[in-house]
Formats: C-alpha cells, sequence, structure tokens
C-alpha cells in the first residue's frame, strides 16, 4: 500500500486536437563532490586513546607506557582511573616512589599492592584518598589482568595502576 503513494502522479492520455503537455525537464543526477583530503602532518603523535586522561586532568604523574583501561565513579564526586603497563610490579614502584617523592606503603603482600596517599584524606568529602595504587596481577602465576579491548596488544597487563584524584574542589 505505500508503494503506491510514492509512485508517479498518472498522467491523462493525449487526445487529438489537445495541446500537447509541456514538457518536463528532470534536472540532472547531482554528483557528490569529491571527499576533502584532510591534511596528515606525519610528525604529530596520534593519541591512542582520546578519551583516555591526561596527567593535568589528573592531577597525578601517568607512568610513559601506561594505557588507560577505564575510569569508575568513586562515590562523593570521585572517580578513580585504572592503567595497565607491561612493567613489572618492583620497577613501577620505584618508578612511583621517584616522582612522587613518597616511600608509599606496601598494603598487601599476597598479591603485592603498593599505596601513595599524596593529598589529606577528609572523611566527610571524599571516598577513597587521593593517591595512586599499584598492583601486581601476575602474583601466584596468574597470567595478569585482561585487556578489556578486543584484540588489543598486550592481552594481559602484569601491572595495574589506579589514580584517585581529589575531588574537584579539594587541595593536593
Amino acid at each position: 500500500m505505500a508503494a503506491g503513494t510514492w509512485a508517479q502522479t498518472p498522467q491523462p492520455f493525449p487526445r487529438p486536437g489537445a495541446p500537447p503537455p509541456p514538457a518536463t525537464t528532470t534536472p540532472p543526477p547531482s554528483t557528490p563532490a569529491p571527499p576533502v583530503a584532510t591534511p596528515v602532518n606525519p610528525g604529530a603523535p596520534t593519541p591512542v586513546d582520546p578519551g583516555a586522561p591526561t596527567e593535568a586532568t589528573l592531577g597525578f604523574p601517568i607512568y610513559p607506557a601506561a594505557q588507560f583501561i577505564a575510569s569508575y565513579d568513586a562515590g562523593r564526586a570521585q572517580r578513580y582511573y585504572i592503567f595497565g603497563v607491561t612493567v613489572p610490579y618492583p620497577d613501577l614502584v620505584a618508578y612511583y616512589r621517584t616522582v612522587l617523592k613518597e616511600r608509599g606503603n606496601q598494603v598487601f603482600e599476597e598479591p603485592p599492592t603498593h599505596m601513595f596517599e599524596v593529598g589529606r584524606f577528609r572523611d566527610e568529602t571524599m571516598a577513597f584518598p587521593p593517591g595512586v595504587t599499584i598492583k601486581d596481577w601476575t602474583w601466584g602465576g596468574t597470567a595478569g589482568y585482561p585487556n578489556p579491548k578486543p584484540n588489543a596488544q598486550p592481552a594481559r597487563f602484569p601491572t595495574i595502576i589506579m589514580i584517585v584524584p581529589a575531588p574537584p574542589g579539594a587541595q593536593r
């Protein structure tokens, strides 16, 4: 039924002695404009994940080879950000000790988990203390934290970094 509404309107048959119908011209089919090439700057770095947070937005250093995995609502206007790293746990702890100029604390021996609490925790306004937590995901012979991105490399991360910035308006 609907096809009939889209059909062409019928024209009456010509009759002898009737003036010829006016000629109708159909516009030529429009040709699409050629695609405009965007200039490519070979020297500009291509972001791996354009949605990944930066050191400026987090207020904490991010290990240079870290891959952003996800962020989660921590409550009380805080989020925590998860990064995967192929660097061994002890090397990553040493890196953050140097960069943060903090010793941090190993909060678990099994699996090894190290926390750097940077900033003051305020129970009334924060869900987590601002800081960096590093966890060894190869402890006990496991293969590591699975990469949630399909077919991405590496398939598993031996070490995970969790960064919890201070909520907006809080001082670090």
